[in-house]
């Protein structure tokens, strides 16, 4: 079936049975009460719930209840989990919604804490975003996936690096060029590794502790940060199909070949769209040998005179008003910006309050799921 007639018959269903049976139980409901229930019941994240049997209470209904209201808090852009408990006590209906029928069954704030800290050991919301995208789009032919990375604020001091050990049995190398005929070994590239390890070594490998980050801003200027960096490959319609969080000093080209992986075993695509971060041929010939077209934007670096000549060419070009179908289709690339936009903007992405690579990919991710939701219905709203 049809993305759109799978999402039209789940859009039916909720608004001509679930809403008039909600309203009559609940009473009158706002826009964003019905937004928040059309989403909760897209991802069915208490499905995701392990039930344990350690201890005694009603240990799987408070994890429901809470990770309910953690979806609830990225869709309301809430900054906080006391804003969040605020919000629950106060409103009645955003509380029954969530699962909890009356103020005093609502838990503590610390164990809201530990709820989280659960849900991002176990990557909670991550398996939730992966099991709905395979559902909507197991049937479907994307055809770009736009990657491109974002800075995210932390609100943690940056490691302290290491100092480099130096290994007194390796022979020191000579400082100059080599002689003529002497063979020089290099260390491979974490690309060139990373083309003979699997999806988990590649993550493994990756470097995810809280450190400064820098890159240019959309004037040219160099702009720094303390925290995170998030990478995102999104599909055409703006739909995030995979997300990685890692340090913020990461370059971007470092994540390219595990997102490719990731979205493999998750979609089926035919294009592979990338800024110049990415100008890599392991890059685009990872790309290729998952049968996708690989569209990035060419990287001069310090190659001045590789540099004149694209920018001759882009002149000769707009005179004559023609452009290259790659080009074209490279402009489809705006969709991971919006993504970007709307996660910072509308679900929580500016508002980090929790501390650790596992809880602030948690934190993200909760607003990843709840945008992947909103913007499946815009299909059919």
């Amino acid at each position: 079936m049809a993305l759109f007639d799978k999402l039209s018959q789940y859009w039916n269903r909720i608004q001509g049975c679930l809403f008039p049976k909600l309203e009559e139980e609940l009473g009158e409901l706002t826009q964003n009460h019905l937004k928040l229930i059309s989403i909760l019941e897209l991802i069915r994240i208490e499905e995701f719930i392990s039930i344990s049997d350690e201890g005694r209470g009603r240990k799987r209904k408070q994890r429901t209840c809470i990770s309910r209201a953690f979806v609830a808090k990225a869709v309301y852009n809430m900054s906080t989990t006391r804003d969040l408990m605020d919000r629950i006590l106060c409103d009645s209906q955003f509380r029954r919604i969530c699962g909890w029928e009356s103020k005093a069954d609502v838990p503590s704030e610390s164990t809201f804490s530990r709820a989280f800290e659960e849900f991002s050991n176990t990557h909670l919301p991550e398996k939730v975003h992966e099991a709905l995208i395979k559902n909507c789009f197991s049937d479907e032919i994307i055809g770009h996936i736009s990657t491109d990375s974002t800075e995210i604020n932390g609100r943690e001091k940056p490691i302290k690096k290491e100092a480099v050990k130096v290994d007194e049995e390796k022979p020191k190398s000579k400082a100059g060029r080599p002689k003529k005929g002497e063979e020089v070994q290099k260390e491979p590239t974490r690309l060139e590794k990373q083309c003979t390890m699997n999806l988990a070594e590649m993550l493994e490998e990756l470097p995810t502790g809280c450190d400064t980050g820098t890159k240019k801003n959309s004037k040219g200027f160099k702009e720094s940060w303390v925290g995170y960096k998030f990478h995102i490959s999104a599909g055409d319609g703006q739909f995030p199909i995979s997300c990685i969080l890692t340090s913020a000093s990461l370059h971007d080209s470092q994540a390219a070949i595990p997102l490719l992986e990731m979205n493999k075993k998750r979609v089926v695509n035919l294009y592979d769209l990338m800024d110049a971060a990415y100008d890599s041929p392991i890059i685009r010939r990872q790309s290729e040998l998952l049968g996708h077209v690989p569209i990035i934007d060419v990287n001069p670096r310090r190659n001045k005179s590789l540099k004149e000549e694209l920018l001759e060419e882009e002149r000769r070009r707009n005179i004559l008003n023609f452009k290259y179908p790659q080009e074209i289709r490279y402009n489809e690339r705006t969709t991971v910006e919006r993504v970007n936009a709307r996660l910072k903007e509308e679900f929580g992405g500016r508002m980090v309050r929790v501390r650790g690579h596992l809880k602030v990919m948690a934190h993200l991710m909760f607003g990843i799921l709840a945008l992947t939701a909103d913007q499946l219905f815009k299909l059919v709203t």
